[in-house]
């Protein structure tokens, strides 16, 4: 896609973006349009399963369950906002280094107390699937949920589309290997996810993926359709 296409997609996204949230009645406006203008651009840089349309997946997500749990909006929405720029720099620290770029924001004072950005902060870095330890807050929680989407056709699609813009240099049986590998170390019953908000989507979700898991089968056969499709 080239730069004037980007733009055009970053400028239809956010203004349909914007006009949910208006009716919405959630995130203050003019924080809004700080995040659209200034940040949510940030993501065209980043890889299909980082872009834009994720980004704006997990900000929907986050407000619909901190409302639910009675939580900060404006909090959830930047910490959604923020939680994967760190995708600027190594992908091993990206949650560190996203907390990091939130916490030197200055910017973000005009609409919150240092100890809202530090909870924000700390929520950008534990929002990460392979965390060792809980969230320090509802809002690292909220987040953490916020971005697993675990519909199964989903963590596919995401899986092979980072496996492709990752090792280019493999053929298909290459990221066949890499895919199975990464969907048992992640989501296998004895993989490293866990969910902090019980009885959600998600949990159903990640249950419907283990039981395909072990289907080898008919993993293999979703999987060969979706990367035909992205190849």
């Amino acid at each position: 896609m080239n730069l004037l296409a980007k733009v055009r997609n970053i400028t239809y996204i956010c203004k349909n973006f914007h006009h949910f949230l208006m009716i919405n009645n959630t995130a203050s406006l003019d924080l809004v349009e700080f995040v659209e203008t200034q940040i949510l651009p940030r993501y065209a840089e980043f890889d299909k399963a980082h872009n834009l349309s994720h980004v704006t997946r997990v900000i929907r997500s986050s407000i619909a369950l901190a409302r639910k749990i009675g939580a900060d909006l404006n909090m959830a929405y930047v910490i959604a906002a923020y939680h994967d720029l760190g995708l600027s720099g190594p992908r091993a620290i990206h949650h560190l280094t996203s907390g990091k770029i939130l916490m030197q924001d200055a910017r973000l004072k005009r609409w919150f107390t240092p100890e809202q950005i530090k909870i924000m902060k700390e929520a950008v870095e534990d929002h990460r699937a392979s965390a060792s330890h809980a969230p320090r807050s509802i809002y690292g929680k909220i987040v953490a949920e916020a971005d697993r989407d675990l519909t199964p056709e989903t963590v596919i699609r995401r899986t092979i589309q980072f496996g492709l813009s990752n090792y280019p240099e493999m053929d298909q049986e290459g990221h066949w290997k890499r895919f199975c590998q990464h969907l048992n170390e992640k989501y296998s019953v004895n993989g490293y996810i866990r969910l902090w908000i019980h009885g959600s989507e998600n949990e159903r979700n990640l249950n419907e993926l283990r039981s395909l898991i072990v289907q080898p089968a008919a993993l293999r056969k979703v999987f060969d359709r979706i990367f035909l499709e992205e190849r």
